[in-house]
């Protein structure tokens, strides 16, 4: 018998009985949708993680204070900042394949306008920080090197604070009081949204970072954190080597108090979660997948019993017990291939429902539809050759006989 005639006998066989080839196939299509589902919501917050961790910039490398040990009391990471300005100019004049350099300063301080206060992040930067982190401003111009070397008193600010207190207005040229000191605003920066820590980075007031270590408060002898942009992503491992070198040189063989970080260690900490939740959901909705192969084998014995008949005039006609096989094998794939269609179309549309109503990122993924589409195939071979071997290994004298 051709796989053509095949196909057409095994298709006419679950036509017969349509309701229950759907309520058979009923596991195929919950456990696929299930999947489908599950991975399109997992990518989908892997997706804005990834976003929001490449918003802070390109082949970014960040030196953080460590810990420190002040009379015996040892301190956690970032008790104490011992980072100066110095070492950031060292590590630029010192390190190759570095592109740009930023001080970082961080300082929380009420600020007001127009009548209005409000209290964003305060950020001491130098100019090169726009650069680093891939931000352009929508109007003004942004600090130069001499507002640095001059502790001048200009900024640029986020969009958050310009809503909050200029009400969307323009506010190039209007002062800005930050903490006692007025700040003339130079310019606006483009919309940034939240990061993966949950901050909104637009509610932020950058200004030169010496004017942040000698003006806002009491003066200060050291910085946050250094910022540093790579020429490329192959470059990134043995940059930090460098900095780690060249940072412990400088501290004479003092336990290092600094901490070297780079992007992709912070991506891979945000995402290791979402991987390991969309892990877990999958395997979880895999379950529902050997269940529903489970219920084609039984369904499949079930038909096997109730057809005996029909085997043995089959037999006794002259078709080989291969034919017979087959036409078994291609009923249960028929039923779970069509359960796995069936299945990606419900997770398809569970994720759609799901992004619409709650705004949940989705992604879904055409390699996991294969794959779906695939397993389930398997299925149906695996949980359907078993029914198909016993039709095909009745003997159609008994199967004649059959009542």
């Amino acid at each position: 018998m051709r796989l053509t005639s095949t196909t057409v006998v095994a298709a006419r066989a679950l036509k017969r009985n349509t309701m229950r080839s759907i309520l058979t196939a009923l596991g195929i299509i919950i456990g696929v949708g299930a999947v489908i589902a599950m991975v399109s919501i997992g990518n989908g917050a892997k997706a804005q993680v990834e976003a929001q961790v490449a918003s802070l910039g390109q082949n970014i490398i960040t030196v953080f204070p460590g810990s420190t040990t002040t009379g015996g009391v040892r301190g956690g990471f970032g008790s104490t900042s011992t980072l100066t300005a110095d070492d950031a100019d060292a590590i630029a004049q010192e390190v190759p394949g570095i592109v740009a350099v930023s001080r970082s300063v961080r300082s929380r301080e009420q600020v007001l306008a127009n009548g209005q206060n409000w209290r964003p992040s305060i950020a001491g930067e130098d100019p090169e920080i726009l650069d680093i982190r891939v931000w352009p401003l929508i109007s003004g111009e942004m600090f130069t090197a001499r507002d640095v070397a001059s502790a001048n008193k200009v900024c640029v600010v986020g969009q958050t604070v310009v809503d909050q207190l200029f009400d969307g207005e323009d506010p190039v040229g209007k002062t800005l009081r930050v903490g006692r000191i007025p700040v003339k605003i130079l310019g606006v920066l483009s919309k940034k949204g939240f990061n993966y820590f949950g901050s909104d980075q637009d509610d932020t007031v950058i200004l030169p970072y010496s004017t942040v270590m000698r003006r806002l408060g009491r003066p200060r002898t050291n910085i946050s954190s250094i910022t540093i942009q790579a020429a490329s992503p192959e470059l990134i491992a043995s940059i930090k080597l460098e900095i780690e070198s060249l940072l412990s040189q400088r501290r004479n063989g003092r336990e290092p108090d600094f901490m070297v970080r780079d992007q992709l260690e912070l991506a891979e900490t945000a995402t290791a979660t979402s991987k390991t939740m969309t892990v877990l959901l999958g395997a979880i909705a895999g379950v529902s997948l050997l269940v529903g192969g489970i219920g084609i084998m039984n369904i499949m014995l079930v038909s096997v019993t109730e057809r005996t008949r029909e085997i043995g005039i089959r037999l006794a006609v002259g078709a080989h017990s291969n034919d017979v096989l087959l036409q078994f094998l291609f009923e249960a794939v028929l039923l779970s291939v069509l359960g796995g269609g069936l299945g990606v179309a419900l997770g398809i549309g569970a994720s759609e429902i799901v992004a619409n109503t709650l705004n949940w990122p989705v992604l879904i993924s055409m390699p996991a539809i294969v794959i779906a589409l695939s397993v389930s195939a398997m299925i149906g071979i695996f949980f359907g050759f078993y029914p198909a071997r016993k039709a095909a290994m009745l003997d159609p004298i008994d199967a004649l006989r059959y009542e």
